[in-house]
């Protein structure tokens, strides 16, 4: 080694040698085609708004005057229908109290609406004066709470911490200092999307995200899409729309006609359909525990029933339209999206939907229901290996095992798969296990440039106390880490000694985790 630039060079015995020695087995990854196997463009068919109404039909929100928010539809239908507390979160001028207001307006219903940053208590409920009795009555005002049937709570997340107390029981029970209010039917609400201190643009500054009860009493939680996301032609018909309209009779009857036979749907629900959403709810809660993200009871039941609303809101026929449908009342009924406490991405969402949504059809004898009930990437890999399941199947759960661990884990994963009989796997998949594989089990070579006495420098040092120790004539897991060492040095992806130690600590303890036997501890030395 120079002072300025570092070699390595490691040759592991690979062919069978003339003296016979116990040589490293090298097995062949099977692999086959990607018949059957999800691709992109189902991954966007799948995804995409579902049952929107075709161009030939235009929705009875697209008649109010409501522009882009068509796919919307069923899940806003679905939360009249039930009565049940709806909060908007949209970015200014996205029309969310346009949308509210004619609502009220097609309904014909009494309505107040609320800025909740500027009310105060009084607002509400009026003033209290005592009676001849020496009772508190509240004097009335025009803008006072009693007797309306609707009330639209805008800008929540702009409300006082003692204002915010004073709404919880009027969206969650319909009380107010505990007094029934026995008129009031529907609770709405209206927020921007929680600030983020880290946002360089598009940040509301004293939007506040909800707090997680008050978030979790709102069973629809829907977010109205910026102006930016509609088609052009939507846009233009923003452009050139009026907010002065007024809503015809006869669209206020196809309104209130279309809610009352959602309800009636709701009513008939098949119970076989109930049972499996049910299943599909606890499938789906259970996985998105094992991503971090932890849902209550509570929420588990409004999620049960919106699955059952929003159905009969759009009247699915086929089992991928149920599937989109199930899609479309999860994503508008999970409450972290108003607290700011999201920790699953939509990309993982959607996937865990798909997942469950698949083994909620499945029989219980079925040996995939044992896999989705195996939290664990890694053990579920090997469980689908051993089930014999589809490649199908084999080859998401490997890729998901495979995706979950860090460098060191990943590849002692994949040198573990690589010499089983039973991993046979898609072609993708096997390509990366061979990858992976061949990081660690042939000859490697590295080579890169340094300035002396730099992190990498000092990683290179690191390096070089697995090379520095007597010869072995057999192969063991120090020769696997050191070609693991220099394939990942090679490649620049060792920045510092921590990241050798990270490498060799990950992969001995993977090691020890699928029962194989080693003879290196987690820091690096022979045991």
């Amino acid at each position: 080694m120079t002072d300025g630039v570092g070699s390595f060079s490691r040759l592991m015995q690979i062919r069978p040698s003339a003296d016979g020695r116990r040589q490293l087995p090298c097995r062949s990854v099977r692999c086959r085609g990607e018949n059957g196997m999800a691709t992109a463009k189902t991954l966007r068919a799948t995804s995409a708004q579902p049952n929107a109404p075709s161009s030939g039909a235009q929705s009875l929100l697209r008649q109010l005057g409501i522009i882009g928010i068509d796919h919307l539809e069923p899940v806003i239908l679905a939360a009249i229908a039930t009565e049940q507390p709806l909060l908007l979160i949209g970015t200014h001028g996205t029309a969310k109290s346009l949308l509210l207001s004619r609502l009220c307006e097609a309904l014909d219903l009494t309505w107040r609406h609320y800025n909740a940053s500027l009310i105060n208590y009084d607002d509400l409920v009026g003033y209290p004066l005592p009676d001849d009795a020496g009772n508190l009555k509240f004097v009335q005002t025009p803008a006072s709470i009693w007797g309306a049937e609707a009330v639209f709570i805008d800008e929540i997340s702009r409300c006082r911490p003692d204002m915010l107390n004073r709404l919880f029981p009027i969206i969650h029970e319909r009380r107010i200092q505990g007094l029934p209010l026995t008129d009031l039917r529907f609770r709405w609400a209206a927020m921007n999307p929680p600030s983020d201190p880290d946002a360089d643009e598009g940040n509301y500054v004293g939007s506040e995200p909800l707090d997680p009860a008050l978030a979790d009493r709102f069973p629809y939680i829907i977010t109205i899409p910026a102006f930016a996301t509609l088609s052009a032609i939507d846009q233009k018909l923003v452009i050139q729309s009026s907010a002065s309209r007024t809503v015809p009779p006869e669209l206020a009857t196809r309104l209130r006609v279309s809610i009352g036979a959602i309800r009636q749907r709701i009513d008939a629900t098949d119970p076989g359909l109930s049972d499996q959403f049910s299943e599909y709810v606890r499938l789906f809660i259970a996985a998105l525990r094992h991503k971090g993200t932890s849902l209550s009871g509570r929420r588990a039941a409004m999620l049960y029933r919106n699955l059952i609303a929003v159905s009969a809101a759009s009247s699915p026929k086929s089992k991928s339209e149920f599937a989109a449908t199930c899609w479309q009342a999860v994503t508008a009924s999970l409450p972290q999206t108003a607290s700011g406490s999201a920790s699953t991405s939509p990309a993982q969402l959607l996937a865990i939907h798909r997942e469950a949504w698949s083994v909620s059809l499945l029989d219980q004898s079925d040996p995939r229901k044992l896999l989705h009930a195996e939290p664990n990437p890694v053990r579920r890999s090997l469980l689908a290996l051993d089930l014999g399941t589809d490649i199908a199947t084999r080859s998401a759960c490997v890729a998901d095992a495979l995706g979950s661990l860090p460098p060191g884990a990943r590849h002692a994963l994949a040198f573990h798969l690589a010499s089983r009989e039973t991993a046979q796997v898609s072609a993708s998949v096997g390509e990366q296990i061979a990858d992976l594989y061949s990081q660690v089990a042939v000859e490697q070579k590295g080579e890169q440039r340094m300035w002396r006495f730099g992190p990498s420098f000092e990683a290179t040092k690191r390096i070089d106390a697995f090379l520095a120790r007597p010869p072995d004539d057999a192969l063991t897991d120090r020769d696997f880490i050191t070609n693991l060492l220099i394939s990942q040095w090679g490649a620049g992806s060792l920045r510092g000694p921590a990241d050798v130690d990270a490498i060799v600590t990950s992969w001995v303890r993977q090691r020890q985790e699928l029962g194989t036997p080693t003879n290196v501890s987690v820091d690096g030395r022979a045991k």
